[in-house]
């Protein structure tokens, strides 16, 4: 069975650095909207707002209890995300090491010629 398609780009959900504040509150226990809302400069409406935005990146799940309604971090879809930055990361990866060659004074000329390229956009993945 695929899995139900998402409104909401995870990427573009976490955009918004009060959506991203939002995760981290849920990532530490389930919440009501009401006490989510008073950790923020800004109307229920608009906390409801941005959880609505969430969920339907599928970050978080809801459900009622009583008349309340309580929110918790669904982190499957962050996976995505780190899959993408992961690529990224042997990028970094490389000038860490060209840095530290460097500091250790083990540069070689094609070390320096190396960072160089990097620098001026120049370097290209072989």
């Amino acid at each position: 069975m695929a899995a139900p398609s998402r409104k909401t780009d995870v990427f573009q959900a976490i955009a918004d650095p009060t959506r991203r504040q939002l995760l981290s509150m849920l990532g530490e226990r389930e919440m009501p909207v009401t006490v989510i809302s008073g950790h923020f400069p800004m109307s229920r409406t608009a906390v409801s707002k941005h959880l609505r935005i969430l969920a339907d990146a599928g970050l978080v799940k809801e459900r009622k209890v009583g008349r309340e309604t309580r929110y918790r971090l669904e982190p499957e879809p962050l996976l995505e995300l780190k899959r993408w930055l992961a690529y990224y990361e042997r990028y970094w990866d490389n000038k860490l090491l060209a840095l530290q060659r460097l500091v250790e004074g083990n540069e070689t000329d094609d070390t320096l010629s190396l960072i160089a390229k990097e620098q001026d956009g120049t370097l290209t993945e072989e």
